[in-house]
């Protein structure tokens, strides 16, 4: 069995026409079902390449192994866990292309996009880098005499990381360098639809492990479906669950995972509004929602779905955003100029397709798009309907190329329009309103937990805490002080004197 000609270059990255999916222990074994990764382009047409996915067994054998693992990393020193990630980013460098390539390949997203994923998780081994000698506690003042109180953090142990097809591995970046560098090793299910790009990524890390004569189970993978991201929610041996996917699907890793008392960071659905007030730079705000609702075909969290216009300027802001439309090149995610690839899976088209049947059913009005494009591959039009902001299809989450547009009269009507849904991760507002902007950050404004001015919904800096609340699940990855929910805090208080003062003045005996 060979590759075609196209994907040849996937040997450069370790990946071969039949692969393994479980990284147990440093071995590369898989004994459940074969499975075939699919160009979204094409579909079967041409497969790319055959996984053998993770059995039960393979799973606790390598559960085994990485809880093992955990007790000789957390020892480690962390600006020593730092440079072995410095080491996984040279690692990555080294490969970007190809990885990027890999990524638009599998995934369906336009190569730009692709190697930006990749350079995403190459900026967080940077930033955990830094992390790694910054993961500072407090000294307390302490009320009682010849007493010192202070925090400590301490590593969790093992830390269980289930990505999404949208993002196969920059959100495996987010929680996987902050997890390595706080001390914990990593157990990684990947999307059931890119095995492809987890295979490659564990290939890279696991190189860096062996190289420096650690455990190769301080970050094992496995490739399958719901039955290991259910044996990872089980698992009393993984303190912490980061799962990314739907609000449905979500709540029901946490309640799993809450069972057994353990802890859960969730980064779920979205439903984002970016707000255009009568004030605002509109075409600047026109080439962000070109951005925000077309990049990726409408597939990440942080698309922007809902479009609020201020009256003054709709027609202004709609007739500049059709006409924008009408130069988005739709096509092989591969090449050169591409802005619209396809989506994921045919599941994806035909549950476009079906959305749409819905929007017709609720008064929508198709402004431009609307339809699948009929081809081998899983392409449909971008899409900007004209509805009601109290039709129910706009409280969900159609995950493509869908546009609504609403049209608002006050600031305060539309802030409450943007709050109205029950996903609240990121939104937007194009203003030159100081008073406008601090209102919108404020405790009155939005709900989000990104809350932007000026710039699209989407395309997160990996410094800032990311994540959102309501259904979206109120998890946090990334920068700032996300660090935090990897580890464990101890509050010590230390007695140097001979005398034993009690807090409160209590005096017992």
């Amino acid at each position: 069995m060979s590759f075609a000609k196209d994907y040849e270059f996937l040997t450069e990255i370790g990946i071969q026409p039949r692969n393994s999916g479980s990284f147990v222990n440093g071995v590369w074994k898989g004994s459940g079902s074969v499975v075939s990764s699919v160009n979204p382009a094409n579909n079967k047409f041409k497969p790319i390449a055959e996984v053998v996915e993770a059995s039960p067994q393979d799973y606790e054998e390598g559960m085994k192994a990485c809880f093992e693992a955990s007790k000789i990393w957390m020892q480690l020193p962390a600006p020593k866990r730092g440079e072995i990630v410095r080491q996984i980013g040279d690692a990555l460098r080294a490969k970007l292309e190809y990885l990027g390539r890999l990524l638009s390949l599998e995934m369906g997203k336009i190569l730009p996009e692709g190697i930006g994923e990749v350079q995403e998780v190459i900026d967080m081994c940077d930033f955990a880098v830094g992390l790694s000698r910054q993961l500072n506690g407090s000294v307390i003042p302490s009320e009682r005499p010849n007493h010192m109180m202070l925090e400590m953090w301490n590593p969790l142990g093992v830390v269980g990381v289930i990505t999404a097809f949208n993002f196969p591995c920059a959100v495996l970046g987010w929680n996987a360098c902050i997890a390595l560098v706080c001390g914990n090793c990593v157990v990684w299910k990947g999307a059931p639809t890119t095995p492809l790009i987890t295979i490659a990524m564990t290939k890279l890390v696991g190189e860096v492990l062996e190289k420096n004569n650690l455990p190769a189970a301080i970050f094992t993978s496995f490739c399958g479906g719901a039955e290991i991201g259910q044996a990872i929610a089980k698992d009393t041996r993984i303190p912490l669950v980061s799962f990314t996917g739907s609000s449905k699907v979500g709540l029901s890793v946490q309640q799993t995972v809450s069972q057994r008392f353990g802890k859960c960071l969730l980064e779920l659905s979205g439903n984002n509004a970016l707000i255009v007030m009568d004030d605002a730079d509109i075409k600047l705000a026109v080439r962000s929602v070109l951005f925000a609702a077309v990049g990726t075909a409408g597939q990440r969290c942080t698309t922007c779905r809902r479009l609020l216009v201020h009256e003054k300027v709709y027609d202004s802001v709609v007739d500049q955003l059709l006409e924008a439309y009408k130069q988005v090149k739709i096509g092989d995610p591969l090449e050169k100029g591409t802005l619209l690839g396809p989506l994921h899976t045919q599941a994806s088209r035909e549950n476009f397709e079906n959305g749409i049947k819905v929007i017709k059913s609720q008064g929508g009005k198709i402004l431009t798009g609307g339809s699948v494009i009929e081809s081998e591959g899983n392409f449909v039009q971008p899409t900007i309907v004209e509805i009601s902001p109290s039709a129910d299809v706009v409280k969900e989450e159609l995950f493509g190329p869908v546009l609504y547009v609403l049209k608002f009269k006050t600031f305060e009507e539309a802030v409450e329009i943007n709050n109205s849904v029950p996903q609240g991760l990121s939104s937007s507002v194009f203003t030159r309103s100081p008073e406008v902007i601090f209102k919108w950050i404020g405790p009155k404004g939005s709900d989000c937990g990104i809350v932007n001015v000026n710039i699209p919904t989407n395309g997160a800096e990996i410094g800032g805490a990311f994540g959102g609340e309501k259904g979206t699940g109120g998890g946090r990855e990334a920068g700032s002080d996300s660090w935090k929910q990897y580890m464990r805090r101890s509050t010590c208080t230390i007695n140097y004197g001979s005398e034993l003062p009690l807090a409160q003045g209590i005096n017992f005996g």
